[in-house]
């Protein structure tokens, strides 16, 4: 089965192989059935991670969106003298979200077109390096966002563009693990990228929180400098940590093909999805289907911070520390299940860390009267089944591409999931406006999870490439 109309570069009789298997592409995961990678190249594609955690975790979730944007600080007064201090942040809370499914919609038209040209010019590194490049601009940027409400969109724009460029570097990321992974590697491998992202987060909360209770970088600085260094700090993160990769790991040779225009690569995806829903039906519905669930997954952890601060009255500190121990259990459970992936397949595992968020979630909103320690211990298990779902997700796929095609259907992949990233951030805003209370918005999230896991479900099968012997 291959989602891809080309011929096969498996060979062979006919006469010889007539009760066969049908021939399919030979993935770029086979390629690698030579013998093991070197360590350093394994860690220098997994490090990426961390290096481009800050991103996720400092400025999209924990601090900067959480602790600064969405706070009184950027409220607007005649909201807070009409409507109350709730309201007010509710609707910094919708404004964010309404910034991040604009900039769904942008990755979602210009993903397929730059993974194809990635492809088409065996330069993934390159187109890599430029797009991370880019996003260490936009985190540089929110240097300009002052404690001011006239900044907030300024603020919000910088992050959703962010989060548009940190999807463009993803799929050139998410295409290069066929450079150190093999079939009988590839759980662990993704599962090592994922939780050394998370353990990056951890170091990079422990630090700020150390240099809050120290007052070496107190987080109430005045005119939001604290936060504004913070985002300088993580762009030096990120060129320290990253540059392993573009040093240590080679380039996956393919062979080049001509480069489509504009519009006629939107004819070239046009194809591609149609022949993969014609050949190859159980990945086209996982594309469908993890697009659903990974957009409220991504709801999880942008909107979790804000859950904790405006509906259990988390302080500063204590979400720096719910953050720290978020991060931890997640980076543990991702690398741990990461095992389970290359043993059960992925398939068992995206089911079961599906079904156990969305009763959790369910629990915290229907407990939430008795107060932070529900978040506490329900918020900490979500932790523990984002991460492997994600990247369960990322091995799933990754064992059925055909060779040369890795940056292609790893921008249909993460096409398919901005096609649905407003859904997370719609029914986030949706159950807020109309209830008035944050705490409602996570209904929502649950709700796109349960969707997509539904979804998942009705799959025929494992369909998973079967591990090498």
């Amino acid at each position: 089965m291959t989602p891809m109309s080309e011929p096969s570069p498996a060979t062979g009789s006919s006469s010889a192989t007539e009760n066969a298997a049908p021939v399919r592409p030979v993935t770029g995961l086979e390629l690698q059935r030579g013998g093991p990678v070197a360590p350093r190249k394994v860690w220098s594609w997994a490090a990426f991670d961390w290096a481009m955690q800050p991103f996720n975790t400092v400025i999209l979730t924990f601090v900067f969106t959480a602790m600064y944007l969405v706070s009184e600080t950027f409220v607007d007064p005649a909201v807070v003298e009409a409507q109350g201090m709730d309201a007010a942040i509710a609707q910094l809370s919708s404004g964010l979200g309404l910034a991040t499914t604009i900039g769904g919609v942008v990755i979602a038209l210009v993903a397929p077109i730059l993974g194809q040209w990635a492809d088409s010019s065996g330069r993934r590194k390159t187109w890599l390096f430029w797009s991370t490049l880019a996003l260490l601009g936009s985190m540089a940027a929110l240097w300009f966002v002052e404690a001011d409400p006239s900044f907030f969109w300024l603020g919000a724009g910088l992050i959703a563009l962010g989060a548009v460029l940190n999807q463009v570097s993803e799929t050139n990321y998410n295409a290069m693990i066929v450079s150190v992974a093999t079939p009988t590697t590839i759980g662990r491998v993704s599962g090592l990228g994922w939780g050394l992202g998370y353990s990056g987060g951890v170091l990079a909360l422990i630090l700020i929180a150390v240099g809050d209770l120290t007052d070496l970088a107190p987080l109430d600085a005045a005119n939001g400098m604290t936060y504004r260094w913070i985002a300088v700090a993580g762009v030096v993160w990120g060129v320290v940590f990253g540059w392993p990769l573009f040093k240590n790991v080679p380039e996956v040779v393919v062979e080049t093909r001509p480069r489509l225009g504009f519009f006629q690569a939107y004819v070239g995806l046009f194809r591609t999805v149609q022949n993969l829903f014609r050949t190859s039906r159980t990945t086209f519905w996982f594309m469908v289907s993890s697009a659903v669930f990974r957009d409220g997954l991504s709801g999880v952890f942008t909107f979790g911070a804000i859950i904790a601060s405006a509906a259990f009255g988390f302080s500063g500190l204590e979400v720096l520390v719910f953050g720290i121990a978020a991060n931890l259990v997640a980076g543990i459970s991702t690398i741990a299940v990461g095992r389970l992936d290359d043993r059960l397949g992925a398939r068992r595992v995206i089911i079961g860390a599906l079904s156990i968020l969305v009763v959790t979630g369910l629990l915290i909103v229907a407990l939430h009267s008795l107060g932070p320690i529900v978040f506490w211990i329900g918020g900490l298990l979500l932790c523990c089944t984002v991460g492997p779902a994600q990247s369960a997700s990322r091995s799933y796929l990754a064992r059925q591409i055909p060779a040369g095609h890795e940056s292609e259907m790893f921008a249909l992949y993460a096409t398919t999931g901005k096609a649905a990233s407003f859904m997370a951030p719609a029914m986030w805003t949706l159950f807020i406006t109309i209830t008035g209370h944050t705490i409602w918005g996570t209904l929502g999230i649950l709700l796109v999870i349960l969707v997509g896991l539904v979804l998942f479900l009705t799959l025929r099968g494992e369909q998973e490439q079967a591990p090498a012997a």
